[in-house]
């Protein structure tokens, strides 16, 4: 299945259906950007795989979270600055033939993340 993520919001106990997110590759010298996306009804990326097997390869990418945005969007009033804006997830790909799954569960003041299947 190659490379994929989920959101779930468990302050209102939901998918974060709507929530941005980049992805970036960070094997270069400088970081690049290879999507910028908005998760779907069920919190996961849209229209299957960031990459299937075939596509990804082996290095190191980050996701990045768009929590503030997406909280406010639920009319969550957060401070300013908010005491979590972008949440930056910084993983590695070793072995491109496994399936990659990258879960992101998030409050306005807290998150978790684990290798998933």
């Amino acid at each position: 299945m190659g490379l994929s993520t989920h959101v779930l919001d468990t302050m209102h106990g939901t998918p974060a259906a709507g929530m941005g997110v980049e992805l970036w590759d960070l094997g270069g010298a400088q970081p690049r950007q290879l999507k910028r996306f908005t998760l779907n009804m069920d919190g996961r990326n849209p229209d299957g795989p960031l990459f299937d097997n075939a596509s990804l390869q082996r290095g190191t990418y980050r996701l990045v979270f768009d929590v503030a945005a997406y909280f406010r969007s639920r009319g969550v009033e957060l401070p300013d600055p908010p005491f979590l804006d972008r949440v930056s997830l910084d993983f590695g790909v070793a072995d491109t033939s496994q399936h990659y799954h990258v879960p992101l569960l998030c409050t306005p003041w807290s998150y978790s993340t684990y290798r998933g299947s």
